[in-house]
């Protein structure tokens, strides 16, 4: 199985100053003929990149939900995984997080010591990156799960010294995220100030419903524009969007 070089792909557009759309799959979500469907209109719908993964997997759906969206769709498959147990090489690659915004030593370097043998032998493109929960109105799961407090909303001074910090260590990709049901995005003046502190990609994810925010936040700043549950409630928004932020 020919792998995409994902990082490469982010790397470039972000170089080009092109903004990239990607969707994210629950595996615990969708049934076979809903990801079919889905991997359709993603592309269609002018997605860059599909993204798999949850911070609770319930059931043991993973590696069918990777076939499936291999079978129906040629784009990039990334892994966005919420613990060590959501590894496959049947994606392209894995973003290697690091909760660089909390103090869970498990998350910060614990479980990538687990991960990193079985890495090492896979076939994946594995993306160093520095994961920032931010606190968006909401305790999601995965502020839940990751058992640290998420950056406080309005205090975007600690979101840009921590991607500063990050960057200094060496993590090549920086994942802004208010996490999955999220009531409001990470702002605007956050992601400026982020984009203002390092030279590397920003991904940004959580509470993201319409074209409008997804242009505003992608002219502040962010690189990468992750869509999760408006993807699976509304996919085909995902036209509008997509165009939104490609006009920039």
């Amino acid at each position: 199985m020919s792998k995409a070089d994902v990082s490469q792909i982010i790397k470039q557009a972000y170089q080009d100053q092109k903004k990239l759309l990607a969707v994210l799959i629950d595996p615990d979500k969708p049934g076979s003929k809903a990801i079919k469907n889905l991997c359709h209109l993603a592309e269609q719908g002018g997605a860059d990149l599909i993204f798999v993964g949850g911070s609770l997997l319930t059931k043991d759906n993973l590696e069918a939900c990777l076939a499936e969206i291999r079978q129906h769709s040629s784009l990039p498959i990334l892994l966005f995984p919420g613990s060590v147990l959501q590894v496959s090489d049947l994606a392209d690659g894995i973003l290697f997080l690091s909760l660089i915004s909390g103090r869970n030593p498990d998350l910060l370097i614990g479980n990538q010591v687990i991960a990193a043998p079985y890495l090492k032998q896979s076939q994946l493109d594995i993306l160093p990156t520095a994961y920032m929960l931010v606190d968006c109105g909401k305790t999601t799961t995965a502020i839940y799960m990751s058992n640290s407090q998420p950056i406080p909303y309005d205090k975007s001074e600690i979101a840009a010294c921590t991607a500063m910090a990050g960057e200094m260590l060496g993590l090549q990709f920086f994942y802004l995220d208010g996490g999955s049901g999220a009531q409001q995005t990470v702002s605007a003046e956050m992601i400026s100030q982020v984009r203002a502190s390092i030279d590397k990609p920003i991904i940004l994810g959580g509470g993201i419903r319409t074209a409008a925010k997804a242009k505003e936040l992608a002219q502040a700043g962010a690189d990468v524009i992750v869509v999760g549950n408006l993807f699976e409630s509304n996919p085909e928004a995902l036209p509008e969007i997509a165009a939104a932020i490609k006009s920039i």
